[in-house]
Parts: structure tokens; C-alpha cells; sequence
């Protein structure tokens, strides 16, 4: 599959801007977003976290693996090694989807965002995307208790 053919039916391709980590997702990508949450803020050194996922058994490593950073004890991030791409974020959960970054997706504009989660972080000037669906950290009675235990590893000023 070809960097200009990222996403179809059956996947996507992508990596890091220096190319020493390569994926292929074996499926169609699911849940594009954009993250607010100061977590994902300071994962990406960005504004948000877009990201899109899939279940974690779909994704194949083409080159090595990304390293990881555990950004709390329940999620872990990937990067790469050389270059410093933010890659993937995935919870501990086996059946948990991984997250790609749309970014690093050979053809982002194939995976358009329908969500905007973390919103308790977004920043006041960021405007758009707003008509999409729009959710706080924990909203839900399942997503407070799962975030209840939460401990971030994040540095915080």
C-alpha cells in the first residue's frame, strides 16, 4: 500500500517523520478524534491529540516497534526512538483499541475527526470542529470510575 493510498476498506500505513518506525493498521481506522486533555497536550506538544484507532491485534510493525512512555498507570505512549514522533496511545487494556496519531497516517485527511474528547482542557482560543460531539474527561459514570485510579507520570509545572 502505497503512502498516498493511507486508508481504504481494508487499511492505513504510516510512521515517524524519519521513517525508522513504520505501521500498517489491517482494518479500517475507528473513533478519529481530537483530545484536549492536558495529558495529550503535553504527550504531542500540541494544542490537542488527534488520534484514530483500531484494535490493537490489527496493527503490524513494518519496521521496529515504537519505545514507549508510560504517561500513566493506565495507558502508555509510543514514539519513536530517533526522531521523536508522537506514534500511538493505547490503554493497558488488551481489548482496549490502539490510537494512532492522525498525523503520522501517510494520508491523514482519510481519517476525518467526528469527536472531541477532554474537553475540560480545550483552550480557549482553539475553534473548531465545533459542531462535532463534545466530551469532559470521566463525563460518563463508567469513564469517571475507570479514570478514579488514575496517576498521571507527566511532569507538571
Amino acid at each position: 500500500m502505497s503512502e498516498n493510498s493511507a486508508q481504504t476498506e481494508t487499511g492505513a500505513t504510516g510512521g515517524c517523520q524519519c521513517g525508522a518506525v513504520r505501521y500498517r493498521i489491517n482494518g479500517p481506522l475507528e473513533n478519529a478524534h481530537v483530545c484536549h486533555c492536558r495529558m495529550c497536550q503535553r504527550a504531542t506538544g500540541g494544542l490537542f491529540a488527534a488520534l484514530a484507532g483500531t484494535p490493537k491485534q490489527k496493527i503490524t510493525w513494518l519496521t521496529r516497534e515504537p519505545d514507549y512512555y508510560r504517561s500513566s498507570n493506565l495507558a502508555r505512549r509510543g514514539f519513536c526512538h530517533q526522531c521523536g514522533t508522537p506514534l500511538t496511545f493505547a490503554f493497558d487494556d488488551p481489548e482496549a483499541r490502539i490510537y494512532v496519531t492522525i498525523g503520522s497516517l501517510g494520508a491523514p485527511a482519510l481519517a476525518p475527526v467526528t469527536h472531541q474528547y477532554g474537553i475540560e482542557g480545550k483552550l480557549p482560543f482553539v475553534s473548531f470542529c465545533e459542531e462535532l460531539p463534545q466530551e469532559a474527561t470521566g463525563a460518563t459514570p463508567e469513564a469517571a470510575a475507570f479514570f478514579a485510579n488514575l496517576k498521571s507520570n507527566q511532569y507538571t509545572d
